[in-house]
């Protein structure tokens, strides 16, 4: 089976690891940081807003089951791509939203879906959403990977997570994982 990667950031990484967790072809999604300047960061050093780093999930895939377009689209639908810097109540740089591309293939599809969706004018505000070329990504520690699986009841799971899981498991219910 020929895998292949991609990496996203919009906002907490807890939130999107486990959105893409249940996406069919799927077969990997870690939580980490990425676009930064700081070699190997920690979670207190990335909050800090001063890395530059991006909380980040890197999505191993089978493109023979779910497409790089597939997963650009559960990007877009499952966070605001118009806050600069902050998801909901999560603010500060480490937040943004961002597509790392890893080859031109991958930069060519995230800008055509951005241009489109800006053109239909779906939101009331501009998009904000940056496509940058990936150059590192670093892994979060232990304790952040599973999150919301491993935690489901605490309280920021399960205020903010579930309702995200909730409205991409019906809007994406054709493409969910069986589990």
């Amino acid at each position: 089976m020929t895998t292949m990667v991609a990496t996203f950031g919009s906002g907490c990484f807890w939130c999107t690891e486990a959105v893409f967790e249940r996406l069919a072809g799927v077969k990997e999604v870690v939580s980490g940081y990425s676009g930064g300047h700081v070699d190997n960061p920690t979670y207190e050093q990335v909050c800090s807003g001063t890395t530059g780093h991006a909380e980040s999930v890197q999505i191993t895939y089978n493109p023979a089951e779910v497409s790089y377009d597939q997963l650009l689209e559960v990007f877009w639908k499952t966070h605001d791509p118009t806050t600069r810097n902050r998801q909901g109540n999560d603010i500060g740089p480490q937040y943004r939203s961002v597509i790392f591309y890893h080859d031109e293939e991958q930069r060519k599809l995230a800008q055509s879906y951005k241009d489109k969706l800006e053109a239909e004018g779906i939101w009331d505000r501009p998009i904000v959403s940056e496509i940058v070329p990936f150059t590192r990504f670093w892994p979060a520690e232990d304790y952040h990977q599973g999150y919301y699986d491993n935690n489901p009841t605490k309280p920021y799971c399960s205020v903010v997570i579930t309702p995200k899981i909730e409205k991409f498991e019906s809007v994406f219910k054709d493409r969910l994982k069986t589990r």
